[in-house]
C-alpha cells in the first residue's frame, strides 16, 4: 500500500483520538447545533413523512416505483433537511478547525457560507457516481446479458466508492482553507488522500459498521422497552426518536473525523497560514 512521497501514513489510531478530543471539547455547543440542524429534522420525517415500507410480494420494480413516488412527493421537504444536516456539519467543521474559535452563530454563518461550494462539489461528484453505475447498466442492456451487467455494476461501484474516499475531504478543505471553488476543493481533497485511500476507507468503513451496530441495537432496545411498558405507538416514537439521537452523535464524530484526517494529512498550520493572507 503506497503513499505519497511527501505525505506519512495515514495514521487511523490518531485521526480517532483527536476526533474524540474535538468532539469534548465543544460536546455543549454540538449537542446544541446537533438538536436543530439533525435530530429535529430527522425525527420530524421519521414521524411525519416516513418511507414507504415494502409490501410482502411486491417486486423490485414495484418498490423502486413505490420509493421514486415518495421521494417525488416530498422532494422540497427531504432536500430542505438535506440542507439543515449540511449546514449543521459545516458549522461543526468550523467549531473544530478555526483556532479564531468562534461562536456558535459565526461557526453557523460560516457554514451558510460555506455551504454552495460544497453543494457544487457534491454534485459534481454526484453525477460522476450516477454516470459510472449507469453506463454498465446501459451498456449490459443493449448487450441483453444480465452477468455483464452484473460485473460491469459491480466494477462501477467500486470506483464510486474509490472516488468518494479520495473526494471525501471536499468539506474540511473548503472550511480550513477557504476554498470558495468546487473543482480546487475536489482537487486538493484528491491531493490529501493521494496514497491512503485505502486506510480511509478502511477507518470509514470500521467506523460505520460499529455506530450502525450501536444505533440498530439502541433503537431497538429503546423501543423494546416502552413498548412493554407503554405500548406500541409511544415505542415506536421513543425508538425513532433514539435512532435520531444515535444518528446525530454517528454524524457529529464523521464530521470530526473528517476534520482530523485533513488536520493530519494536510498539517496542522494550514489555517494558520490561511489565516496571516487573510
Amino acid at each position: 500500500m503506497s503513499t505519497s512521497p511527501n505525505r506519512p501514513p495515514f495514521d487511523s489510531n490518531r485521526a480517532w483520538s483527536d476526533a474524540v478530543a474535538m468532539v469534548s471539547a465543544n460536546r455543549e455547543v454540538l449537542a446544541a447545533l446537533a438538536g436543530v440542524f439533525l435530530v429535529v429534522p430527522a425525527f420530524a420525517i421519521a414521524t411525519l413523512l416516513p418511507p414507504p415500507e415494502p409490501q410482502d410480494g411486491a417486486t423490485m420494480e414495484a418498490m423502486f416505483a413505490t420509493m421514486g413516488e415518495y421521494y417525488r412527493s416530498n422532494i422540497l421537504v427531504l432536500v430542505g433537511m438535506a440542507l439543515l444536516h449540511m449546514i449543521g456539519g459545516l458549522a461543526m467543521l468550523a467549531l473544530f478547525t478555526d483556532d479564531r474559535r468562534p461562536t456558535v452563530g459565526e461557526a453557523i454563518r460560516q457554514g451558510f457560507q460555506r455551504t454552495p461550494t460544497v453543494i457544487a462539489a457534491q454534485l459534481i461528484l454526484g453525477a460522476g457516481i450516477g454516470a459510472m453505475v449507469l453506463l454498465p447498466v446501459t451498456l449490459g442492456g443493449a448487450a441483453q446479458s444480465p452477468g455483464f451487467s452484473l460485473l460491469a455494476l459491480l466494477a462501477a461501484a467500486g470506483l464510486g466508492i474509490w472516488a468518494w474516499t479520495r473526494l471525501s475531504l471536499i468539506s474540511p478543505a473548503v472550511m480550513v482553507e477557504r476554498l470558495g471553488n468546487p473543482i480546487a476543493a475536489m482537487k486538493r481533497s484528491w491531493s490529501l488522500t493521494e496514497g491512503n485511500a485505502l486506510r480511509l476507507l478502511a477507518f470509514y468503513v470500521l467506523v460505520g459498521i460499529a455506530f450502525g451496530v450501536v444505533v440498530v441495537l439502541a433503537e431497538g432496545a429503546t423501543r423494546l422497552v416502552v413498548t412493554l411498558l407503554a405500548g406500541d405507538r409511544p415505542g415506536d416514537i421513543v425508538g425513532l426518536l433514539a435512532s435520531s439521537l444515535m444518528q446525530a452523535a454517528m454524524t457529529v464524530y464523521f464530521v470530526a473525523i473528517s476534520a482530523a484526517a485533513h488536520r493530519q494529512l494536510a498539517g496542522p498550520s494550514t489555517q494558520s497560514v490561511v489565516d496571516k493572507f487573510e
